[in-house]
């Protein structure tokens, strides 16, 4: 992130460039996590996921439900780097230098409103998808005609079941990944590159370790989301807290962690793919302003 306060048009264009190129890029992970994490006895494992996903659907098999993440995460990347930029301006001091409780602060509010704004509804839609794509006769004839069926079925608020879970993983995860990313960036641009913009693969570096921490840290917050998702969800569940104390007494402590190679794998990724993506589209507007 740039010392300087970015302008929120430019921070929304190259939030929202990012986004859709680091969806579209990971979302076969996404696609295998978010199968891992569904209850049930029959668990499969994700290499289990990937071999019969590409025997019995094929490469785009992969990627049902892709079209409801490349949209909700171009928009909700566009809203996070926009709040979290103004928020981060507002606490910045002089300098523009911001301390790791003021960058907590600003990303704990970056994750609330893309949550609201785009990431529980595009979420709620992808999940329900990836669910009945593994139905022997799938119900959703893509991401127009499932979406209507589940509002249809469900209300208009049926796309914002899970509301809370996304909440906090969404506060969560920017708290933790904005974090992680503004004190790692300015401690080596304070140390070993004052001053200067840092090179591609360095933004990339810490972004990658930005997403590690996050993936650690935030989820059973990310199980939690995805089983009050899912088709079978209001069958099981009442809430989130009786979805995570069932998964707790019935299936154990680790069960929160399910799916966690998968996200690591696109959380790894999606860090430096999307500050990287971030970073040099704000530098490409700047020179060209």
């Amino acid at each position: 992130m740039s010392a300087k306060k970015e302008k929120p048009v430019h921070s929304l264009i190259a939030g929202t460039i990012a986004g859709a190129i680091e969806a579209f890029v990971t979302y076969p992970t996404e696609f295998v996590k978010t199968r891992s994490q569904f209850g049930g006895q029959a668990r499969e494992s994700p290499i289990a996921i990937l071999r019969t996903t590409l025997r019995e659907k094929g490469v785009t098999g992969l990627y049902s439900g892709c079209s409801a993440l490349v949209i909700g995460n171009s928009v909700k990347a566009g809203v996070r780097f926009v709040t979290y930029d103004h928020i981060k301006g507002m606490l910045a001091d002089p300098d523009g230098k911001v301390s790791a409780p003021k960058s907590l602060l600003a990303g704990l509010g970056a994750g609330m409103m893309e949550a609201i704004m785009a990431v529980t509804p595009s979420e709620t839609i992808k999940t329900k998808l990836i669910d009945d794509a593994k139905r022997p006769n799938p119900q959703y004839r893509g991401l127009v005609h499932g979406t209507m069926s589940i509002i249809r079925q469900d209300g208009f608020f049926g796309i914002y079941r899970g509301l809370f879970p996304v909440m906090m993983r969404q506060g969560c995860n920017s708290a933790v990944r904005f974090t992680t990313y503004t004190t790692l960036k300015q401690f080596v641009q304070g140390t070993a590159r004052p001053g200067q913009q840092l090179p591609t693969g360095i933004t990339f570096a810490i972004g990658a370790i930005a997403g590690l921490v996050t993936v650690y840290t935030t989820q059973p917050l990310d199980v939690i989301k995805t089983r009050m998702q899912s088709l079978d969800a209001s069958k099981h569940y009442r809430n989130s807290f009786h979805c995570g104390y069932r998964i707790f007494t019935e299936e154990g402590l680790l069960r929160f962690w399910t799916g966690t190679t998968p996200r690591l794998a696109r959380l790894i990724m999606s860090g430096g793919i999307v500050f990287t993506v971030y970073e040099n589209v704000i530098k490409l507007i700047g020179e060209r302003g």
